[in-house]
């Protein structure tokens, strides 16, 4: 893990006050030399901008902050995290959520991957990996039929298309063409793994337990849900020409 210099973790935020202290004193804690944490929050009403802000002040140069207008959707947050995160240097690039649904310790074995592959994914549906067991049956289907779903339409190799917890080699993410990438809501984990595959970038997968949030809402709705059954299918369509890379460095197979 030596060869990342910089290892910044985007987390993008709405409404996670409570969670936000905690998670920066993890992620700050990790024995990882160079780790970042990048808050994009979208002008949250609780406040969270400003208790990332005082993070900031606590760990100098360690927690950036990037505050939005407006509430401009979880997409968007991430590529304009991603960005900056390049702007600033990093090699390394680890994507997850707020709110401790994915375990911090794991971002070690993440990002450990990645010198043998473009991409490693926080995977909840190979062995060893597993959704919240407090869970009622009905939500454990319903995550597991949209990630076949989308699996099934777009040919996608992985096990998990539609997790949140990613880690990406820097080489790869300029690699990406983020300008194209359109899907805001959970989508929009679809869109990026399925441009990768069909560049030809490398990914593993790596379980976990995801557990459900320890503070605050859900940010899941009908809307997202809407989004994502449609745009699959204009997936399709919107990267007919893409092609495998030519110059990547690793393997060019998803396994």
């Amino acid at each position: 893990m030596g060869k990342f210099d910089k290892i910044f973790i985007v987390v993008p935020t709405f409404n996670e006050a409570e969670n936000i202290p905690q998670l920066t004193a993890a992620l700050i804690s990790l024995p990882l030399e160079g780790v970042r944490l990048l808050i994009v929050d979208d002008n949250s009403p609780d406040g969270t901008g400003d208790i990332a802000e005082s993070q900031s002040r606590k760990y100098p140069g360690r927690v950036h902050v990037i505050h939005r207008t407006a509430k401009k959707g979880f997409g968007s947050a991430c590529i304009e995290g991603f960005e900056e995160a390049i702007k600033l240097g990093a090699d390394a690039l680890v994507q997850m959520d707020a709110d401790f649904s994915h375990p911090p310790d794991k971002i070690l074995e993440l990002v450990d991957n990645l010198k043998d592959f473009d991409i490693a994914l926080g995977s909840r549906y190979i062995p060893g990996g597993q959704l919240d067991a407090q869970w009622p049956l009905w939500r454990k289907g319903l995550s597991a039929f949209g990630n076949l779903y989308a699996k099934s339409i777009l040919g996608l190799a992985v096990k998990d298309a539609t997790g949140g917890f990613r880690a990406w080699r820097k080489e790869t993410m300029l690699g990406m063409p983020l300008s194209r990438i359109r899907s805001n809501g959970y989508a929009f984990q679809v869109e990026m793994i399925f441009v990768a595959q069909r560049l030809g970038y490398s990914v593993t997968e790596v379980p976990f337990y995801f557990a459900d949030r320890h503070w605050g809402d859900s940010k899941m709705s009908f809307a997202i849900q809407l989004e994502a059954a449609v745009r699959v299918w204009q997936m399709l369509l919107e990267y007919r020409d893409l092609r495998s890379v030519k110059n990547s460095k690793h393997k060019s197979l998803i396994i």
